[in-house]
């Protein structure tokens, strides 16, 4: 594997990689343990639920550099650890170019707080660019329903106003880590509840809200100020 590809983070990695010169991954819940051994291309797909063409379109970018044993592909640890970070970006619409941004400079990372906060800073960032582009569709959306001729039906609109429910500490909280990616049981986890109590929390809170999903419970909570940007 080269040396500049070697990121590793708090989790156990095997002795034959850690003494690699390295930066941090920042610490990702998602995979319950490592494979004790290197994956076939298959595995990995499977791991990960993606495609064959996936893997190689992320090795032909050079964000994952599998061994090869002649013309079998192999995913270490390194390729795995890397993998959840490039997975996780790209299930909250971050763009390829942003991606290649924060590898490279998770290459540079001395520590895993500073990889950590490199990460959270990642994700302010990409959250802000989508409470911008919620509120330009909220217009347009404003602008076609004047367009639009009164004898059809009125589109459902995208309130921005605040809600009339108030919103609890706990449940300001659930939102706020879901705008940072938490879902499922590493929110249960992060908040210290349990699965059925989290999907209670999440209903009363959709129900607060007029909200169809968490997403748009989580957009409705930010253009009301309920949130930060």
């Amino acid at each position: 594997m080269r040396e500049s590809l070697d990121l590793f983070g708090t989790l156990q990695v095997p002795a034959h990689l850690s003494a690699f010169p390295a930066g941090f991954l920042p610490h990702l819940a998602g995979i319950d343990a490592l494979p004790a051994q290197p994956l076939p291309i298959a595995e990995m797909a499977d791991l990960f639920g993606v495609t064959h063409r996936t893997l190689h379109f992320y090795e032909e970018k050079n964000l994952l550099i599998p061994e090869r044993t002649g013309t079998m592909r192999i995913y270490d640890t390194g390729c795995v650890m890397r993998m959840m970070v490039i997975n996780t970006c790209r299930e909250i619409g971050m763009t390829l170019a942003d991606i290649q941004d924060l590898m490279e400079r998770l290459s540079l990372t001395q520590s895993q707080l500073e990889a950590d906060e490199l990460f959270r800073d990642c994700l302010s960032t990409h959250r802000r660019r989508l409470v911008t582009e919620i509120s330009l569709i909220t217009r347009k959306i404003t602008r076609i329903r004047t367009i639009m001729s009164s004898e059809e039906e009125p589109m459902p609109a995208l309130s921005t106003a605040e809600p009339p429910a108030r919103l609890s500490d706990m449940e300001k909280r659930c939102l706020g880590l879901m705008t940072e990616g938490y879902k499922g049981g590493s929110l249960a986890l992060a908040l210290g509840i349990c699965s059925g109590e989290l999907q209670r929390l999440e209903d009363t809170i959709m129900t607060k809200l007029d909200a169809a999903n968490r997403y748009q419970a989580a957009a409705k909570a930010i253009l009301s100020g309920m949130l930060p940007n």
